[in-house]
């Protein structure tokens, strides 16, 4: 074999793999960009906690609920309250509502933010129906909560110290049922006589 081929099999071989790295980091940058964002707030993210804050202002913050689907996700989905004001470090707990008017179970998860996505790293969830997928019967309709607080630290930063008012935002995205449900439900529906599409 000639140096010049041997030359260009190594280009090649390097060129491949190189290719394949780029193809494997393609795929884990969606999971670690999303693990980046909710460990630093980054982009609106809100952050997560086990506890509740100790540390109460005398000063109030408005926050504000949006609500949204994806295109071709049925639910009615909105918040059960428009706003609240709440003091600064204070635990607050705030309710969506979500019917599903279809003849079928549906499965769905919640993505979210706050705007101004400045103040991500400052508003932190205790608990929320976002941490885990929700499935909602034919016609069946519920409240879900969260939980939440906006950390005092948002007065020590100079960026967000003017900042009176925060809007938290969900946008619900239809997922696959869980394993097994699908089946279950449609033995049902046998059994009663009915079909479903």
């Amino acid at each position: 074999m000639s140096q010049e081929t041997g030359s260009n099999r190594r280009t090649g071989v390097t060129l491949l793999g190189v290719a394949a790295c780029m193809v494997g980091l393609s795929f884990a940058a969606v999971p670690l960009y999303r693990i980046f964002c909710q460990v630093t707030g980054f982009g609106g993210t809100p952050l997560r906690a086990s506890v509740v804050n100790e540390v109460i202002l005398d000063e109030t913050i408005t926050v504000t609920f949006d609500a949204s689907t994806e295109t071709g996700m049925p639910w009615v989905f909105r918040p059960v309250q428009k706003n609240m004001e709440i003091p600064i470090g204070e635990t607050g707990l705030a309710f969506y509502s979500a019917h599903n008017p279809t003849d079928r179970p549906i499965a769905g998860t919640a993505v979210f933010n706050v705007t101004p996505f400045k103040v991500g790293p400052y508003f932190v969830k205790i608990d929320c129906f976002c941490f885990q997928e929700q499935v909602l019967q034919p016609g069946e309709t519920v409240d879900m909560p969260v939980t939440f607080y906006v950390d005092p630290e948002i007065r020590d930063d100079r960026s967000t110290e003017e900042v009176k008012g925060i809007t938290l935002s969900y946008t619900f995205y239809e997922t696959d049922l869980p394993e097994g449900y699908r089946t279950a439900f449609d033995a049902r529906e046998a059994a009663a006589g009915t079909t479903v599409n």
